[in-house]
């Protein structure tokens, strides 16, 4: 799933894009918290919070603070 030879934080954000564009993760529907995603990876949650800035700037999902992110 992952190649820890390349840079993971690219990868997790590709894993999830492809999630939201495949319908796992539906329109409107809130995204796994960064803990949770840390988890599921086995990596930082520093790592997490750098693939979801990438999709949040690519305006596939927002951010709430204190409610999560979910699909744009």
């Amino acid at each position: 799933m992952i190649d820890r030879t390349q840079p993971v934080y690219p990868q997790i954000a590709e894993i999830l894009r492809q999630r939201i564009t495949d319908g796992t993760y539906p329109k409107g529907s809130r995204v796994p918290g960064v803990v949770a995603l840390s988890a599921e990876f086995d990596v930082a949650v520093s790592t997490v919070h750098r693939a979801m800035a990438e999709l949040r700037e690519e305006g596939l999902i927002t951010t709430w603070s204190g409610r999560g992110s979910f699909v744009v």
